[in-house]
């Protein structure tokens, strides 16, 4: 079996993982994604959102890199943020800032991009790396303001990016979704399972049970 590193404390990527016949280790990366993206910005390495969560996905898999456990294994890191009229939406936190993003969302679509960066640390003298972004379009339903007050009094949207979960509370408001759904969650596994194959590593080795 092929150890994977996860460089996230995400409830949803860890399940979607182990509902995937995944057992990862979970890393916090304590990276500071407001400064580097302002940095990024700063000095013109970003231009857009599929730019922007691919950079915090490097960051996040390359902060854990010399961790014990990250030693010969892969490590995965992901990041997420809903586009809307070309604005990158990430967690809201404050209550106020989620209010003011479903009523701006409700009723129409914006587009989901979570960046992936796999590191193969198997040979930490030589640690080989691939990423990729994906995106998925998300149908908003049209919330009232009693359900968006209700879902944000609950204290989920507040800490995740886009300010709604589909596999969780927020899945009621969502309409549809054009693409990859595991996209949507934060991880997508078409995606691991890709990246795998560019680094030559066996997608199948990864699952508990081999």
């Amino acid at each position: 079996m092929t150890k994977l590193v996860l460089a996230s404390t995400s409830p949803a990527r860890l399940r979607l993982l182990r509902d995937g016949g995944i057992e990862p280790v979970t890393i916090s990366p304590e990276v500071d994604e407001e400064l580097l993206t302002e940095q990024a910005l700063a000095n013109g390495e970003i231009t857009n959102t599929a730019d922007m969560v691919l950079l915090l996905a490097r960051a996040k898999a390359e902060a854990v890199l010399n961790h014990p456990e990250a030693q010969s294994a892969l490590i995965i890191g992901c990041d997420s943020s809903l586009d809307l009229d070309g604005e990158a939406l990430g967690k809201p936190h404050d209550p106020e800032v989620a209010i003011e993003r479903w009523k701006s969302m409700r009723g129409r679509s914006g587009r989901l991009y979570t960046g992936h960066w796999l590191i193969d640390n198997r040979d930490p003298a030589n640690p080989k790396a691939q990423g990729q972004a994906t995106n998925t379009t998300v149908h908003f339903a049209n919330l009232s303001d009693s359900e968006i007050l209700a879902y944000v009094g609950t204290g989920e949207p507040l800490k995740v990016a886009g300010a709604f979960t589909i596999d969780g509370l927020g899945g009621a408001f969502i309409r549809a979704i054009e693409g990859d759904a595991h996209t949507v969650v934060g991880l997508s596994l078409p995606t691991l399972r890709e990246l795998c194959i560019k680094l030559g590593v066996d997608y199948p080795s990864l699952w508990s049970s081999k």
